[in-house]
């Protein structure tokens, strides 16, 4: 059986839903390499900006007449934009993550992608999640990782998708994770109904079935742990006291309960959060703009709340999205399928600034601002700089670092 998440489909009218097969237990500390400065008790958070978040109207280039002639009507005005410096600002919705900015807080890398763009959504996540743009893997990158980083086998937390489902990027061969889109959501879906979880108890422990399979007790082995994991995340969360107002949005709840997961020292090193979708073909700045200030706003109050609680500079997000998009703007007010897009790494351990270079719109890529930096550089330096792991192995191939974090 495959881990990760999947379906254990209709048994007697009873419909199994199962993430793991291990049980949470209290987290035990792991060392990272010698010589390497990852810390033991840090934590990565991972925001997928999902659908292609339009890199040049997010980090927007506004020293750069090429910019206005490339969008007549979609270019934000010099006037409006939350100025850097003479050449870059942020998008005028951003004001609480420009704040951050000022801080030093953030680092901006420019120009982020791989060789050879693919333009479909489902294979451009898929290559940024598993990290490989010339093959197809069945792990990501944080999976290996998280098989790679001796984290106790037997706790459930290790790594947490905070989504409906599991992302490809949070895939491991030994390490199984958990996909909680919310608190009182999580756990089979049998456990609602006392009569069917009773059923499907009888069923999975009958001996004297008529038949016999080697998933079975697997299967029931999974129920069992499913149930009280479910039973043990509120509890072990319930003590942490947010002290922050967060966004009532999608985003503001999702980063709330990581600031949960990461202020009742789980053992957690992974957590991911999903934003958008950010595919604007049409009426882009709408729809963009509302995402970028929902987006800001949320990330403050996450590391309001870290800070709050000492957490602040002990997690580092890191945001990606599967392309950026076009140069130009389409007859529709919006922007096709791209290339390159600025990406963020914010906490309070980062050397806040601008790295890599802007791609320059006087040489396009067929229409597209080509990459500057490989992600697998980003990837890299959050591996071993952060997380104190060699990034070689994970990423099949070594990659040059970016001097974002200490």
């Amino acid at each position: 059986m495959k881990r990760g998440q999947f379906l254990l489909g209709s048994l007697s009218g009873i419909t199994v839903v199962a993430n793991l097969d291990h049980v949470f237990a209290q987290a035990l500390a792991y060392s990272t390499v010698p010589g390497l400065p990852g810390g033991d008790d840090r934590v990565l958070v991972l925001v997928n900006m999902q659908g292609g978040n339009d890199g040049l109207n997010c980090v927007v280039p506004h020293g750069d007449d090429a910019y206005y002639r490339l969008r007549p009507s979609l270019a934000i005005a010099r006037n409006d934009v939350l100025s850097i410096d003479n050449q870059v600002g942020l998008n005028p919705q951003m004001k609480s993550f420009k704040a951050m900015y000022d801080k030093g807080m953030v680092a901006i890398v420019q120009g982020v992608g791989y060789p050879d763009p693919d333009h479909s959504h489902f294979r451009s996540t898929e290559i940024w999640q598993t990290a490989a743009p010339e093959k197809y893997l069945s792990t990501g990158w944080l999976g290996r990782y998280l098989d790679d980083a001796n984290l106790p086998s037997e706790n459930l937390f290790n790594g947490v998708a905070i989504s409906q489902v599991l992302p490809e990027v949070m895939i491991a061969r030994k390490t199984d994770v958990p996909a909680i889109a919310q608190l009182n959501g999580y756990g089979l879906l049998s456990d609602r109904n006392k009569s069917a979880s009773t059923t499907y108890t009888e069923l999975v422990t009958d001996k004297s079935l008529p038949f016999s399979s080697p998933y079975l007790s697997h299967v029931a082995e999974i129920e069992d742990h499913a149930q009280r994991g479910s039973e043990e995340l509120p509890k072990l969360v319930a003590g942490y006291k947010t002290d922050a107002s967060y966004p009532a949005t999608p985003l503001g709840r999702s980063l709330a309960l990581a600031a949960q997961i990461v202020g009742s020292k789980l053992g957690t090193r992974v957590l991911y959060v999903q934003h958008g979708s950010f595919d604007t073909h049409v009426n882009q700045r709408g729809t963009q703009d509302r995402l970028l200030s929902e987006f800001s706003d949320a990330m403050k109050a996450f590391y309001d709340d870290l800070a709050a609680h000492g957490n602040d500079k002990r997690t580092l997000t890191m945001t990606f999205s599967e392309f950026g998009r076009r140069a130009a703007q389409n007859a529709s007010g919006g922007t096709d399928h791209g290339e390159a897009a600025p990406l963020f790494l914010i906490g309070g351990n980062v050397k806040g600034g601008m790295y890599g270079t802007h791609p320059d719109l006087n040489r396009l890529n067929d229409g597209n601002p080509g990459f500057t930096t490989d992600f697998r550089n980003v990837y890299a330096t959050v591996l071993e700089r952060w997380l104190g792991r060699p990034s070689t192995p994970i990423l099949d191939g070594s990659f040059p670092q970016i001097a974002a974090l200490a």
